[in-house]
């Protein structure tokens, strides 16, 4: 029997896997900019060409991000249920979310609204209709909503998931690891694959169908209960080291598993229920490669995940409208996705990470991108707060 404790290091491999998250994030967002699946603006060249490649990662991409969140909450909880924890996650959360509503998202909104509904208004004009909550951009039976926060549905997701596991915390100490306790008993052998992936296909057959995927918190049914699990499957793997062991002895089959699964549902197209099945199997596979590889290979240390794990956080949150404004400055150029998707992609990274270099240098600007007020408190993170980083 495998005792469950806190590590008393920190898991860099969580780091590394924020980043390359975030790497992976902009590439899918820049994806959307050229296939036929609803986005904010799309590109003239826009066709299914890339949807199976996009399928590589969609099922299980912020499913990872959860997992990583929980992990990095369970950490810091381990060192006591401070009363005054909510107040420092609601400020390093909601912060950037109010900021990113009334700054960040507004030009997402405007070219979404130039583009799909032809709208002749400036900039200026519309912020008038978006502050206002103007409902009239509507198209077979769906309405804009203004405003809006559009890809950072993520942080008030992830503030209710740290409120729930904090409150059972404060009523039971010990809750998160007795239940990676009661993991490691039963995520053995086949039992790592075979549990979750029930769990996971049975929310899809229950939910999946009666709470189509909105991210608009109240009515997401099915996304809450598959997030919320990811994020406590974080903590659990956070909190053991016998099960972040087994996730790495079982990356290589994991791997293949994913692939196999990837190639069926693009390849064969299943019709539900069976895409459920395939899907839910594929989403598990790639989460178990991804840290058990990053847990093999990236739990170390370097001065590139020192310069990059506070960028993680306010780079996610100008990532988009960087990408948005950057797609419509290139139009007139009209460059093929060839040649303007890679530049799109470099763009966005060099810019987004300018912007965090030139507003982290403020310190009365910092805590609204998510950073501590100084540097080097920023730099000075507790060991055991695993992966958070600029604290998503």
């Amino acid at each position: 029997m495998t005792r469950t404790t806190p590590s008393p290091h920190r898991l860099f491999f969580l780091d590394w896997l924020r980043i390359l998250a975030l790497a992976g994030l902009i590439i899918y967002h820049v994806g959307m900019y050229y296939v036929s699946w609803d986005f904010h603006v799309k590109s003239p060249f826009a066709g299914p060409g890339l949807e199976p490649w996009m399928k590589l990662s969609e099922p299980w991409r912020m499913s990872l991000l959860f997992m990583v969140s929980g992990a990095a909450t369970a950490s810091m909880l381990q060192h006591g249920i401070s009363p005054n924890f909510v107040r420092i996650r609601s400020k390093r959360l909601l912060l950037p979310l109010v900021l990113g509503v009334v700054v960040i998202i507004p030009p997402q909104s405007y070219f979404e609204v130039v583009q799909k509904w032809a709208y002749a208004g400036d900039f200026v004009d519309f912020l008038g209709l978006y502050f206002s909550g103007f409902h009239g951009f509507c198209a077979q039976g769906h309405c804009l909503v203004l405003p809006t926060w559009n890809h950072l549905w993520f942080l008030p997701y992830v503030w209710s998931y740290t409120l729930i596991a904090w409150s059972v915390l404060r009523l039971w100490p010990s809750a998160w690891l007795k239940l990676s306790h009661s993991c490691e008993h039963v995520f053995r052998g086949a039992g790592l694959f075979v549990i979750p992936v029930a769990f996971l296909l049975t929310l899809r057959l229950a939910l999946f169908e009666q709470f189509p995927s909105t991210h608009a918190w109240v009515d997401d049914g099915f996304n809450h209960a598959t997030y919320l699990l990811m994020f406590m499957l974080g903590g659990v793997v956070a909190l053991s080291h016998a099960l972040r062991d087994r996730l790495a002895s079982s990356r290589w089959l994991a791997l293949v598993m994913a692939l196999v699964f990837w190639a069926w549902l693009v390849g064969a197209r299943p019709a539900k229920p069976q895409e459920h099945f395939v899907i839910a199997i594929y989403q598990w596979c790639a989460l178990v490669a991804a840290f058990g590889f990053s847990q093999t290979h990236l739990n170390r240390d370097s001065a590139l995940r020192h310069r990059l794990t506070p960028a993680v956080f306010p780079v996610y949150l100008l990532h988009q409208t960087v990408l948005v404004l950057a797609s419509q400055a290139l139009l007139p150029l009209q460059l093929w996705p060839t040649i303007e998707g890679p530049v799109l992609i470099g763009l966005t990274f060099v810019l987004s990470y300018a912007a965090y270099t030139g507003v982290s240098r403020f310190p009365f600007l910092r805590p609204w991108l998510g950073l501590h007020s100084s540097p080097s408190n920023q730099a000075g993170l507790a060991p055991q707060a695993a992966a958070e980083g600029s604290r998503q």
